[in-house]
């Protein structure tokens, strides 16, 4: 049994992509509240490996959770409170590059493995009426660092260097490397 410990829709969608479908999604409630002093590439890997760990499963089960940090520099940008906090985050990250930090964790009974993705990012110098556009859009709550690739903030990236599918949310190479370690037959 392949289970899910992520309600994203948008890591369902990958792994859809490698031709799979979890037989269960099972978002572990966690706290996902930065350590003083944390660092982001830190942060990310221990939020994963706690959502690893609050999952339940069977010993034969395959359980898959992932985190995306978005940085800049050591500050972590976690998902936007309010269309304030967005804006700011979106002026922040206006013109400058950045990191999109995702961490994938995989369990199959006692065994664990776990990758990170990093890949950086840079986005177009932005208006307020660009900021104001997109946060009228709503897709930014939800997200780390108030934007996703995916939608309409696509429009704003001018440059990556790394995986896409992991500014996603699920680095598909590190993903299918991982669940294959597992025991999981990809292209069955």
């Amino acid at each position: 049994m392949l289970i899910l410990g992520s309600g994203s829709p948008r890591r369902s969608e990958l792994l859809a992509q490698l031709g799979l479908t979890p037989d269960a999604v099972r978002p572990p409630e966690i706290d996902e509240t930065p350590l003083p002093g944390e660092l982001p590439r830190r942060y990310c890997e221990r939020i994963t490996a706690a959502k690893l760990a609050a999952v339940e499963a069977d010993s034969e089960d395959i359980v898959l959770c992932a985190d995306t940090t978005v940085a800049v520099g050591r500050r972590i940008l976690g998902k936007a409170a309010d269309p304030e906090e967005a804006a700011a985050f979106l002026r922040l990250l206006s013109g400058r590059r950045h990191k999109v930090i995702t961490c994938i964790a995989v369990r199959r009974g006692s065994a664990a493995w776990h990758r990170t993705s990093v890949s950086s990012v840079r986005l177009k110098r932005l208006s307020e009426r660009e900021i104001a556009g997109y946060l009228a859009t709503g897709d930014w709550k939800g997200k780390a660092g108030a934007y996703a690739i995916q939608g309409p903030a696509a429009a704003f990236v001018a440059w990556i260097e790394g995986s896409h599918s992991g500014i996603v949310g699920l680095p598909l190479h590190e993903t299918a490397t991982l669940l294959q370690q597992a025991g999981l037959e990809i292209w069955k």
